[in-house]
């Protein structure tokens, strides 16, 4: 293996119902139409070297996915970035893509992640109504069906910030198109930013936790896109995770 690339892809639309699984084949399909280089592992069945890191749960849109390949030649990032691009489908979107530097893996960079969670058919005020209830209680026991069955937790301890917005600025700071707006129909957006947790605390859970709460029930699904993840510092901002390995390719290049 020659090189490690980092890169980031976004969800967006009907794909955000893709699988983790379902991106896995589409992704290996992509790099063999792109004719990337892909490294392989050693052994008796060789798996091509891709990693993924806190996949985002199926149904939820993103624009902050990161996985790692290794490469068996140099190849360009940016030239990766259209190849990778122009191999997937449309709505499985590859953004951006750095040479992985020294220092902690993927993995280690992601502590954290923003989401924004549209709901449609829920007046603002209610929602602030909840979220203040939310926010005042210490612990909110939610409950949530997995694998090895039915499991209880607390929601609140990993939201470092959970607020109403005002028209899905912060999506659009993203570059996510605001919600559609439907006349008479009132549309509250949150903006959440929770910790990675174990067990990780998804937007589903603080949903239920202001069900619990604030009996606040959406009439209809909800819209969740997490809009970054990466390394929650002491202010409160989260840092891209490809950050570190971009300035390492500035220095070098000087």
């Amino acid at each position: 293996m020659v090189q490690r690339i980092r890169i980031r892809y976004a969800k967006r639309g009907p794909l955000r119902f893709t699988s983790h699984r379902d991106f896995a084949r589409a992704f290996e399909r992509a790099v063999r139409r792109a004719g990337v280089p892909i490294a392989y592992s050693q052994g008796f069945t060789p798996h091509p070297k891709i990693s993924y890191a806190s996949a985002a749960p199926t149904g939820t849109a993103s624009e902050a996915e990161y996985l790692e390949i290794g490469v068996q030649t140099e190849v360009d990032p940016g030239d990766l970035v259209k190849a990778l691009d122009a191999a997937l489908s449309p709505g499985l979107d590859v953004l951006d893509a750095v040479v992985a530097g020294p220092g902690p893996g993927l993995a280690d960079r992601i502590d954290a992640s923003a989401w924004r969670i549209e709901l449609p058919g829920v007046p603002t005020e209610a929602a602030a109504a909840a979220v203040a209830a939310f926010l005042a209680t210490p612990e909110v026991p939610v409950e949530r069906l997995t694998k090895q069955g039915r499991r209880s937790f607390d929601a609140r301890g990993a939201v470092v910030r959970l607020t109403v917005g005002a028209g899905g600025t912060a999506g659009e700071a993203a570059g996510v198109p605001a919600p559609s707006e439907v006349t008479g129909v009132p549309c509250a957006i949150l903006d959440l930013v929770v910790r990675q947790t174990n067990p990780a605390v998804r937007p589903d859970d603080v949903l239920s936790g202001l069900r619990v709460v604030a009996d606040l029930e959406p009439p209809v699904p909800p819209r969740v896109t997490r809009l970054v993840q990466g390394t929650l510092t002491a202010s409160g901002e989260i840092v891209d995770p490809l950050a570190a390995d971009r300035d390492q390719v500035a220095i070098a290049e000087r």
